[in-house]
């Protein structure tokens, strides 16, 4: 008993130097982005080389830094790992696994032109393989893929866009608080929380969000040639389970890793054996294929705390390719 208070009391000590600053700065008690991404072999012996890239959570091009580590946003962890792939002459074939609601429309948008720019300078073949959920921004990122696989029990779908824009004007209204803006033009402030949207204002903001969803909807076109029945009903901004994917053309297969990992060799023409890889921050123990434990962050910070559970709190106004459901 009396060793296990001295080692919780030392482990106390070590861990408030650490924060303030006080150790040597070679000990280090957490990984953070300041560690160099390193390969680990999965599975796998020869050349060339398979990448499996996580992407989980929603997608964001804004960090978040907490009290313990820095920690980089989604956009910006895995275009880390895509130019390190894009280094490594071997990396014939990568992997995505995603397990994502979606997120902003800017980043998600951003994020496929990534995988797309990936392609197109290495030559390498994409599977994007489903877990719980890709869609909306999750499933936009996926149509970058050459092979599309989601598991039995994955929800996709939800092609559209969706404005979150708060409206605080009634709690202003019963503090008896009012809140002027001087414009130089009468929609300058337009989306402002502190007073209700006006009817041309919201004509604007629907005009915008069918412009981005356009695009979008363009997109599954391009890449899924989906028929005319399937595209208005995708159009609906509907999720979708497995079968129901599959049937309309938004998915390729459903199937688990391992049928994602033999598509790949089968694509990229690899052998049986060819190096299934990983990059981390970190070492793990018997780490395998379903490591999820890539520095994904948070959306920034809200402009009004309602109140609403965990992410929904987080998320700044604007457009997202977002299903809110999928939100934890």
């Amino acid at each position: 008993m009396k060793r296990c208070k001295s080692a919780a009391l030392l482990l106390s000590m070590v861990f408030a130097l650490a924060l303030t600053g006080c150790v040597a700065p070679n000990i280090k008690l957490f990984s953070d982005a300041k560690d160099p991404l390193a390969e680990r072999v999965l599975s796998g012996k020869s050349d060339p080389k398979i990448l499996v890239l996580p992407i989980k959570g929603v997608i964001s091009n804004m960090p978040e830094r907490d009290f313990i580590r820095d920690r980089p946003s989604m956009l910006q962890e895995v275009v880390s790992h895509l130019d390190k792939a894009g280094r490594d002459g071997k990396v014939a074939a990568l992997v995505l696994v995603i397990n994502s609601p979606g997120g902003s429309a800017g980043a998600s948008d951003i994020l496929y032109n990534e995988i797309v720019s990936f392609k197109q300078r290495t030559g390498a073949k994409v599977v994007a393989v489903m877990m719980d959920m890709a869609t909306s921004g999750a499933y936009y990122a996926s149509l970058a893929a050459d092979y599309i696989l989601a598991h039995p029990n994955t929800v996709t779908g939800s092609v559209g866009v969706m404005l979150l824009r708060p409206d605080v004007s009634g709690l202003m209204d019963k503090l008896g608080v009012e809140i002027h803006a001087q414009t130089s033009g009468r929609n300058k402030d337009m989306g402002s929380p502190f007073r209700s949207a006006s009817d041309e204002e919201f004509a604007i903001f629907q005009g915008v969000a069918d412009s981005i969803a356009g695009r979008f909807l363009s997109l599954v076109e391009k890449h899924r040639k989906p028929d005319a029945a399937s595209m208005e009903l995708i159009s609906t901004a509907r999720i979708f389970p497995a079968s129901l994917a599959l049937e309309h053309r938004l998915i390729d297969g459903i199937g688990y890793m391992d049928k994602a990992l033999e598509t790949a060799r089968s694509l990229a023409g690899l052998p049986d054996d060819a190096k299934v890889i990983a990059y981390r921050r970190s070492d793990f123990p018997d780490d395998n294929i379903y490591n999820m434990s890539t520095m994904q962050a948070l959306p920034g910070r809200p402009l009004v705390d309602l109140g609403l559970p965990a992410y929904w709190s987080r998320l700044a106004p604007g457009y997202y390719y977002l299903w809110l459901p999928g939100v934890e």
